[in-house]
């Protein structure tokens, strides 16, 4: 999951980088701003990525436990 949060990030540095550079803007005021763009996306990514598997593994092992429990007749 962390290599494709990675990839996502890593693609949309290089289209704002595409997209700034559209703007004529300075190569660094490019790159800080592609930058930024690239760490707040990648850590929210990266966020809802861990939530979205935390929900996964809290609702298998619930499924789990049911499971067992039906099993032993309580």
């Amino acid at each position: 999951m962390n290599k494709i949060v990675m990839n996502v990030g890593m693609l949309f540095f290089f289209l704002s980088i595409i997209f700034f550079s559209q703007m004529n803007l300075s190569l660094t005021d490019i790159l800080v701003r592609s930058f930024a763009i690239f760490i707040f996306l990648t850590s929210m990514l990266g966020i809802i990525a861990l939530v979205f598997i935390r929900s996964i593994n809290k609702k298998s092992f619930d499924k789990g436990n049911e499971f067992s429990e039906n099993l032993s007749g309580k």
